[in-house]
């Protein structure tokens, strides 16, 4: 495998061709294990920083159709490798995306992480058959998040506050604990806990 620095002189000498020389060593990969081989990244890492852009990185249902169009013609007896680099994303896209590839491939699909794939990212890899890392290669946590919060800590906190409350010894107690809690599960809206168990549970189910 050539170094970053080779690849860039590579792509320096074709002029405008990144898409050129990533087709070709895609190619190359898939000539050498005889399977479909399918990049699926973004340039969160370059561009994450700007946070009107961010929801544009991440895992959504858009993600379906590119998959979709790009496996039509592929042969599905050939199995999959998916190369990943993500930061995550929405849970119900993410188990939508895998149970289609599932659709597609069966179980023959190998994750292969050059570098990052998290949280929803994470969760494609695990269901995949195998994952293929480098030592420098992460995986994350699976934490799925509701509006940029994670879902397992708004659960917490709501039964923090219930556990709390009931375990006030007077009533004058307990209004004072109401008071001090009201104003952090305010900002909450009212489905918002039942948001949180789907995501977990879409988060678990993803991944089998």
């Amino acid at each position: 495998m050539p170094s970053l620095t080779a690849i860039l002189n590579e792509t320096a000498a074709v002029g405008n061709g990144f898409d050129v020389i990533r087709r070709k060593y895609i190619k190359a990969l898939s000539e050498k294990t005889g399977r479909n081989v399918i990049v699926y990244y973004s340039a969160w890492l370059q561009k994450g920083q700007v946070r009107e852009l961010q929801p544009l990185f991440a895992v959504n249902d858009n993600d379906k159709n590119g998959f979709m169009a790009t496996i039509h013609e592929l042969d599905r007896n050939r199995g999959l490798d998916l190369i990943l680099h993500t930061p995550g994303g929405d849970a119900a896209a993410t188990e939508s995306l895998v149970d289609y590839l599932r659709q597609m491939f069966g179980t023959d699909i190998r994750a292969f992480v050059p570098q990052l794939a998290m949280s929803a990212g994470t969760m494609i890899a695990l269901a995949c058959k195998e994952i293929v890392m480098g030592t420098h290669s992460n995986l994350g946590p699976i934490d799925p998040q509701i509006g940029g919060l994670p879902a397992h800590g708004i659960i917490e906190e709501f039964k923090r506050a219930q556990r709390e409350i009931a375990s006030a010894t007077s009533q004058q107690e307990q209004v004072a604990r109401v008071a001090t809690w009201q104003p952090i599960i305010a900002k909450y809206t009212p489905a918002l806990i039942g948001e949180c168990d789907n995501a977990i549970s879409w988060a678990s189910r993803a991944c089998y």
